[in-house]
């Protein structure tokens, strides 16, 4: 098998490629821009096969994209590619519009010219899979779970691309009859995670004796879903999921943002306490909150496991504990994205 996958030097996108070259036979074709959060030494091990190609190339260079279908051929294409923190959307939306629309539009059509093309057992094979976010839902009260009927009502700058980019993905495929799969995850957190996200800039910044900045009063709840689970479900989706699905991913741990700043404090406590005896809790800083902050994310992940067989392997203590593990080991990787990004602070311009 043959796969596109668009943002493969991305934190997910790179997960999914490490992961077929661990466990298929197929070949990759890595299209990135090689934007602040693009890295291609976040593919680890897989950046070394001869089944990994790569283009650095924006998806919205319509010509590049139809060179490379052109000449690689792909059977299906995986499309992570896009613009994906909330707090720089706040910022910068354009950016957001121009990636996550109207480059997710350029893939839609290059891929629906090359797959009209194909033969009609090529045709009915190949898969267009559009890996999206549940924040497309908007914010949950106290209970209930997001499901893949729930009404579409973005919040963000971000969510409204990506809420456009899955609208443009089912109108391909009921217009035209593309084979199309769409993917709506929680919130992900694991290994190479670029570190303006929350998980990462903790760790960093309490290793650094920095001030743990915590939004609001911090009770704002998210599913965390350990990256390599959910790459593995991507994979189980694209191979056995029904064309013009779709199927939500999480990992069926809801946590409030102080929780997951006081678990990793904890664990860091273990593994690096502090010279002074002081735990890293003690760094914790409530800031001002994000402008339109969700209260609540929760996915309903009944469909996928019941119809693909897919369940999450890591629990989120077992999912954190290999994380914090990874970051203090890879200071590498680290320093490398924190000359890109200080940690300052982002998304301030919202009222």
């Amino acid at each position: 098998m043959k796969v596109i996958v668009t943002g493969g030097a991305g934190f997910i996108g790179s997960a999914v490629i490490r992961r077929i070259v661990a466990r298929t036979d197929w070949t990759v074709f890595n299209i990135d821009k090689l934007t602040y959060a693009g890295n291609l030494e976040s593919l680890g091990e897989a950046r070394k096969s001869d089944r990994v190609l790569f283009a650095k190339l924006d998806i919205c260079d319509r010509a590049g994209v139809e060179r490379v279908f052109r000449e690689f051929r792909p059977d299906a294409v995986m499309h992570l590619a896009a613009e994906s923190h909330v707090d720089r959307s706040i910022d910068g939306p354009g950016a957001f519009i121009t990636t996550n629309v109207v480059g997710s539009y350029t893939m839609l059509e290059v891929s629906r010219a090359y797959w009209q093309g194909l033969g009609n057992e090529a045709r009915s094979a190949f898969r267009f899979h559009h890996i999206s976010t549940d924040e497309v839902y908007g914010s949950l009260g106290t209970d209930g779970y997001f499901t893949e009927t729930t009404r579409y009502k973005p919040n963000s700058p971000y969510s409204a691309s990506k809420a456009g980019s899955d609208h443009l993905v089912r109108a391909w495929h009921k217009t035209y009859g593309m084979p199309a799969i769409i993917t709506n995850c929680s919130n992900n957190y694991g290994p190479y995670q670029y570190p303006e996200k929350l998980i990462p800039l903790v760790i960093q910044k309490a290793v650094a004796l920095e001030p743990l900045p915590v939004y609001g009063t911090g009770d704002n709840i998210r599913d965390w879903l350990y990256v390599e689970d959910h790459a593995e479900a991507l994979l189980s989706a694209l191979q056995h999921g029904k064309s013009g699905e779709v199927y939500n991913v999480g990992g069926n741990n809801e946590k409030t943002n102080l929780e997951v700043v006081e678990t990793l404090c904890a664990g860091l406590d273990g593994l690096v306490p502090r010279k002074d005896g002081e735990p890293y809790s003690s760094q914790i800083k409530f800031v001002e909150d994000r402008p339109g902050h969700d209260k609540r994310y929760a996915i309903d992940s009944s469909k996928i496991m019941k119809e693909l067989g897919w369940r999450p392997s890591e629990t989120f203590e077992s999912g954190i504990a290999k994380t914090i593990r990874w970051y203090l080991d890879n200071e590498t990787w680290c320093d490398q994205a924190a000359r890109k990004y200080q940690g300052q602070r982002l998304g301030r311009t919202g009222s």
